[in-house]
């Protein structure tokens, strides 16, 4: 894994976001892994100010999400399907039927899931998958215990990540407790995966995804067999970590390579 450890949630995003941007000036077609939460709305926010710049254009892309409630018609104010119509669809030249989401309401869950696999592959897979990361190191919906090959499928969430969420839904409103979810095989099938982590809350999560052992209990943990997997991180989500100089100064290598290969 690459460990980018930057001073704040603005660094963060702005790295992130310049990750997607040159994928779209290299392949105006790319095939894009979204998520949803409050760590990304700051890169979208830099996608969509690169497409109005006209730096880049979305006409040509397809996007996945990660997940979506089970119960929610795309229509709720809670679904991730109107968070990403929201957040970044509404504000881009994209078309919204390249656009897919996992259909909360479907009618059969589990060949709603067989179907999303097939339409990633239809598309010819994922080029960059986005990430965030829960405090229990959950990705998309894949909560602890979850397989580390596993694909989409409906998952239960645990309370954790119920609390954690249940600001976002009004007192005495409906809480789904069920979503349905990429698998973490899903997501390592993507040909780059970019994680982005800010605030001491995601300290010990991180710690866990980049030194812990492999194990289901840390399912972003599984992130350490991807070859080509970006954690892009605030110096508060690195605070747990051992090696945070080692990983600075590998990056600063990294930076002047790059800096001699472009000349």
């Amino acid at each position: 894994m690459q460990i980018v450890i930057l001073k704040n949630s603005a660094e963060v995003a702005k790295y992130g976001a310049n990750i997607f941007i040159k994928q779209l000036q290299s392949k105006a077609d790319s095939v894009l892994g979204l998520a949803t939460g409050s760590t990304p709305v700051s890169l979208y926010q830099s996608l969509i100010r690169a497409n109005k710049e006209q730096q880049i254009s979305f006409k040509d892309v397809t996007t996945f999400n990660l997940d979506e409630y089970l119960g929610l018609e795309g229509t709720h104010p809670q679904s991730y399907r109107h968070f990403m119509n929201q957040q970044l669809f509404d504000h881009l030249d994209i078309d919204k039927a390249q656009t897919h989401v996992p259909p909360g309401d479907a009618e059969n869950p589990i060949e709603a899931c067989v179907g999303y696999e097939q339409l990633i592959e239809a598309a010819g897979g994922i080029d960059i998958q986005l990430l965030g990361i829960g405090r229990n190191g959950h990705i998309g919906f894949n909560e602890p215990s979850s397989g580390l090959m596993s694909r989409t499928r409906v998952k239960t969430l645990t309370k954790a990540t119920i609390d954690d969420n249940a600001r976002f839904f009004a007192e005495g409103e409906y809480q789904p407790h069920l979503s349905i979810t990429m698998g973490i095989g899903t997501i390592l099938d993507a040909r780059k995966v970019v994680l982005l982590a800010t605030g001491e809350s995601k300290a010990e999560a991180i710690l866990a995804t980049v030194e812990g052992a492999l194990t289901a209990a840390c399912p972003a943990s599984a992130l350490q067999l991807h070859k080509n997997a970006v954690l892009v991180i605030d110096e508060a989500a690195a605070s747990k970590l051992s090696d945070r100089d080692f990983y600075k100064h590998i990056e600063a290598e990294n930076q002047k390579l790059l800096a001699r290969l472009a000349k």
